[in-house]
């Protein structure tokens, strides 16, 4: 069973706490965020509490739209993505991983739209991000 992290509603999460989680995906994490503020000043990032998951849940957005949903697990960071049916041809023809393709063409159903979920462990995990990240903004 995973421990639940970042699950107590009156503690913000702090670097330091967010760090002691993570360990040795610090520099993974260092690398994403100095990425998007260096490529996409315009974008912000927002830790909430959701009471349906019991923890704390980054988005980060542009404008009203939502980039991607962060979460902190053990050693490591998952960044989930959202996109609906029209994003497919340019996931298909990205470079991310045959597995995250197939994850998001045969994956649950919201509605009109479909996640794709990775964890940050690698320095290839990380490429990934930075490449749903493109196709993100580029979907219209």
């Amino acid at each position: 069973m995973n421990t639940m992290l970042l699950s107590d509603k009156d503690q913000y999460p702090t670097e330091e706490t967010i760090f002691t989680h993570i360990g040795d995906a610090r520099k993974l994490w260092t690398a994403i965020f100095d990425y998007i503020h260096l490529e996409y000043p315009d974008l912000s990032e927002e830790w909430r509490y959701y009471n349906d998951g019991k923890s704390w849940l980054m988005k980060v957005t542009r404008k009203s739209k939502t980039i991607f949903w962060l979460s902190i697990i053990p050693d490591a960071f998952k960044i989930t993505f959202y996109f609906g049916d029209k994003a497919e041809p340019a996931i298909q023809e990205s470079s991310i991983s045959k597995e995250l393709k197939n994850a998001f063409t045969n994956g649950k159903r919201f509605g009109k739209i479909r996640a794709i979920t990775s964890e940050i462990r690698t320095q290839v995990d990380l490429e990934h991000v930075i490449t749903l990240i493109g196709v993100k903004l580029s979907v219209k």
